[in-house]
């Protein structure tokens, strides 16, 4: 089937024609995507304007009873829906149906929840002056909707990364404009047809894909747009940046990661390997919050190293549909060519692939085996951009305060780990790291904690009641008392 564009709540042929989706696991095409033109961008931004005065006026409670109906539309196709995630994604068939189209139900239903808007500020006491008589003023803070909001989403997990940012903007009473990867845009056109099907009106929610790198900097640049979410690149992000600068528009960005795991020697060695090795596996290391940059203790560091390597060297790589599959393919073969440059510029800079490092020996697919790089310096480019595929590097380090330094001696600052058996150590190094997020002990994640960057990895937070605020703009109203 030929996808079409949803743009003022229809079905809309494609100015640009379509592209190919291919599956990253057997490089056969997966479905046709529609190629946007400039003035169909424009258009489904100028539909989502037209759309937002109606939709924001309408009751709280009738924009979560959509969401709610969404969210049970996606359930009731969750087999054939975890199926294209699978197969645009090259995610294993268990995390596409977890942690994509899983993910992407429980964000609707979250914010099928409706949340007080406003709340009182405590009244202030006013002497007599220039603005007139003595009093008290009263006051309330006021959520309001920001506007229209144009949605750019990542390849990595195209249910749960734009459900995240659609799901709560709607909440808000705004309207949105979504920008898909052009990897994988099929999913978010599935989640558009769920959204029509619970009664969306028309203009609420827009979808516009594309390859040209124009179908994103006219979603963003519109006139007609008030907010730019965006989940990619710091360099994409950068740009972004500097167009809503110039626009005034609020901006929320989660960008690149280059997670330090700083694991002390009393650390309970099985969590950590455990927590470290989802780097190798959850989305092949195709994710923004993975623990790449391992720095260990030295009395540690030997036996951390053997045991990743030993860890990384079991997991099945291959075919994605099958069940005991745990590492499956990267999204393109550019892609796979870029992992594997860092990997052959980590041997140049003098780092000791200890495992991997070498093409799986597979007939078809952009596969890279899980690589562990030991020995590595903080100055190496390998242990300082963002590699963004199955490779973990692992740096040494001596005592408490060298491993806070290098872990903070970093660009990003998305999320951080600290693995120790002093609870109280690791509280105190927790909250000495310049990141957004840290687990303690644990990869696992608060699903109601804000969610966000330091540095590099982003500008404002969501996720929870976050997400809310992030969408939203604060009115205050005033009164005498």
């Amino acid at each position: 089937m030929n996808q079409r564009l949803f743009v003022g709540g229809a079905w809309v042929e494609p100015d640009g024609g379509h592209y190919e989706v291919t599956d990253p696991a057997t490089e056969e095409t997966v479905g046709l995507a529609p190629e946007a033109s400039p003035d169909q961008v424009r258009a489904a931004c100028a539909a989502a304007r037209e759309a937002f005065g109606p939709w924001s006026r309408t009751a709280p409670e009738e924009r979560a009873a959509l969401l709610a109906r969404t969210a049970e539309i996606i359930a009731s196709r969750f087999g054939p829906y975890a199926e294209l995630a699978r197969a645009e994604t090259g995610a294993t068939t268990a995390t596409a149906r977890a942690m994509q189209v899983g993910v992407g139900i429980a964000r609707f239903r979250r914010y099928a929840r409706v949340e007080p808007s406003e709340w009182a500020i405590p009244p202030q006491i006013n002497e007599a002056g220039p603005m007139g008589r003595a009093g008290v003023m009263g006051a309330l803070a006021v959520r309001q909707p920001v506007g229209v909001v144009t949605c750019v989403t990542s390849y990595n997990n195209p249910w749960a990364n734009p459900a995240g940012k659609v799901a709560p903007a709607l909440a808000m009473g705004n309207t949105v404009v979504v920008k898909p990867a052009p990897q994988d845009p099929l999913s978010v056109y599935r989640m558009a047809e769920a959204l029509a099907e619970a009664g969306v009106p028309p203009g609420v929610v827009n979808v516009v894909s594309g390859r040209a790198v124009e179908v994103g900097e006219i979603a963003v640049a519109s006139p007609d747009v008030d907010m730019v979410s965006f989940t990619g690149s710091t360099a994409v992000g950068r740009r972004i940046a500097e167009v809503c600068g110039r626009g005034m528009k609020r901006q929320l960005m989660e960008l690149g990661g280059k997670g330090a795991a700083v694991v002390f020697d009393d650390a309970d060695l099985d969590s950590a390997v455990a927590g470290i090795g989802t780097t190798f596996s959850f989305y092949s290391g195709q994710i923004c919050t993975a623990p790449t940059r391992v720095l260990a203790q030295r009395g540690v560091y030997q036996r951390l190293v053997e045991r990743l390597a030993a860890y990384a060297a079991r997991l099945k790589v291959g075919d994605p549909r099958e069940p005991d599959t745990v590492v499956g393919p990267l999204i393109s073969a550019a892609h796979r060519d870029r992992v594997e440059g860092y990997v052959d510029l980590g041997r140049k800079e003098g780092a000791v692939v200890v495992t991997g490092g070498e093409r799986p020996p597979l007939e078809r697919g952009f596969y890279v085996a899980p690589t562990l790089l030991a020995d590595c310096a903080n100055d190496m480019r390998v242990a300082r951009e963002e590699i963004f595929g199955p490779v973990v590097v692992v740096i040494p380090f001596d005592d408490e305060d060298e491993g806070v330094a290098l872990a903070d001696d970093s660009d990003y600052g998305l999320i951080d780990y600290v693995w120790s058996g002093d609870v109280a150590r690791a509280f105190r190094v927790a909250r000495r790291l310049r990141a957004g997020g840290v687990g303690v002990n644990t990869v696992g994640r608060n699903m109601e904690a804000p969610f966000g960057g330091f540095k590099r990895s982003g500008v404002g937070r969501d996720v929870g009641s976050y997400a809310l605020h992030a969408y939203s703009e604060v009115q205050a109203i005033v009164w005498p008392g």
